[in-house]
């Protein structure tokens, strides 16, 4: 609820976005990319369209905005003067929001929509998947793409595939374990491709 005085807090503001966003994601897995309007999102988030537009700009802003949410794992890390965690939480935190409902079901409507509309492809792509490499490349240097290749194997297929529920903490962090140790098995036969991070 906004306050009753002068502008929302920030605060508020944080929520009526999540709002928004949560109202886009619900349309967009429901009615598809191109059947999704601003004027149903609004309308779902009670908010007005001159809101959404100034926040998102477009629907494809909406989604680029719901899979920047999704990886939030990153933003602490990108705050300055944040303290470099240990790579297996961030490998754990990585694998928690990319398998899970949500993520999931972001990553089925771009690959039913991709042929229609490239370019909702090409922000995915950047805002999700580019990132996390790059986040993964302050740890493991090159061997980024590999880890989050593994990171999200083939239980990110099954749970594409509506075969297995997303992973617990517990899951997530064993899962993140085995693929560290997988590359950290590649970096003891190559062991100047992997960097540290500084």
């Amino acid at each position: 609820m906004e306050s009753r005085r002068g502008r929302p807090t920030a605060a508020e503001r944080d929520r009526r976005r999540d709002a928004i966003l949560d109202a886009a994601i619900r349309r967009f897995t429901e009615h598809g990319y191109g059947g999704t309007t601003i004027e149903a999102i609004a309308a779902d988030a009670g908010v007005t369209k001159r809101t959404i537009y100034a926040w998102f700009g477009d629907l494809a802003g909406m989604l680029t905005a719901a899979v920047e949410r999704q990886h939030g794992y990153l933003l602490a890390a990108d705050e300055p003067g944040s303290e470099a965690e240990p790579l297996e939480d961030a490998a754990t935190r990585l694998v928690i929001a990319l398998h899970s409902d949500v993520s999931i079901a972001l990553h089925r409507l771009v690959i039913a929509e991709s042929p229609r509309f490239p370019e909702v492809a090409a922000g995915f792509y950047a805002a999700g998947p580019a990132r996390s490499i790059a986040f993964l490349a302050d740890h493991v240097g090159e061997r980024a793409e590999q880890l989050y290749t593994l990171l999200l194997g083939e239980p990110h297929r099954r749970r594409l595939l509506s075969l297995s529920a997303a992973p617990t903490p517990t899951e997530a962090r064993a899962h993140a374990r085995a693929c560290l140790a997988l590359v950290a098995d590649e970096e003891s036969t190559h062991p100047a491709t992997l960097s540290g991070r500084a």
